[in-house]
């Protein structure tokens, strides 16, 4: 899965593209982790040259606001969902540019919530459509690494195990293994994120391994 930019995904800042928000939101929407979703499609993102922001930013505010009302869904929470659901119905209409996103399943989705909420059957979070970019599916499988880094703490802070401050540190971590032949920090965050069972123990090993290579490049800086 591409992010649809060339870059790592991450502007100077630390900030993911919207791009690479938009395709870890989508993945985490298709994987049940809607709360999660919600978290990235809201947080900041780097502007661009290529379109308009403002339409990026209707996007992104559609898509987290179908992942709240959903989330809103699954908790019984019908009342809830159908106000979420119309702030995406009205944020989706004025999308010009959908940036390689299907919308018309979104927002059917989402007027279905607006319109039921008292529904249970048609607006079960079960049957929400998964979200597709560019005529692929984001899900865990095949996110890149820039993705990968923004989905992971996203779930730590909706509430999966682990820290996520130290993930997000084993997310810039692992930027910095990329060309340089070493991967642990990579493959600890694809293992997190692709394996919920283990995320416990896999959360721990990054924290042992954020931890030692902190203190590895503080060590090195006490000789200069």
């Amino acid at each position: 899965m591409t992010d649809r930019d060339s870059d790592p995904g991450r502007g100077a800042c630390g900030t993911p593209s919207a791009p690479v928000a938009i395709t870890a939101g989508a993945a985490l929407f298709n994987e049940g982790e809607f709360l999660a979703a919600r978290d990235v499609l809201e947080s900041k993102w780097q502007p661009s040259d290529d379109g308009d922001s403002d339409d990026v930013e209707r996007l992104l505010r559609g898509l987290a606001a179908t992942a709240a009302a959903t989330h809103h869904a699954s908790d019984g929470d019908r009342s809830g969902a159908a106000e979420r659901a119309d702030d995406a119905v009205a944020a989706l209409a004025s999308v010009s540019d959908p940036r390689g996103v299907t919308l018309a399943s979104v927002r059917e989705w989402a007027e279905r919530l607006a319109a039921a909420p008292g529904d249970t059957e048609d607006t079960d979070s079960a049957t929400a459509p998964r979200i597709r970019i560019d005529d692929e599916t984001p899900d865990f499988d095949g996110l890149s690494l820039a993705a990968a880094g923004v989905a992971a703490p996203a779930l730590a802070r909706a509430g999966e195990p682990g820290d996520p401050k130290v993930l997000a540190t084993a997310a810039e971590f692992a930027r910095e293994e990329r060309g340089t032949g070493r991967t642990e920090f990579a493959e600890l965050l694809f293992a997190y994120l692709r394996a919920p069972d283990a995320r416990p123990q896999v959360a721990a090993r990054l924290g042992d391994h954020v931890e030692r290579e902190a203190r590895k490049r503080r060590d090195v800086d006490g000789l200069f």
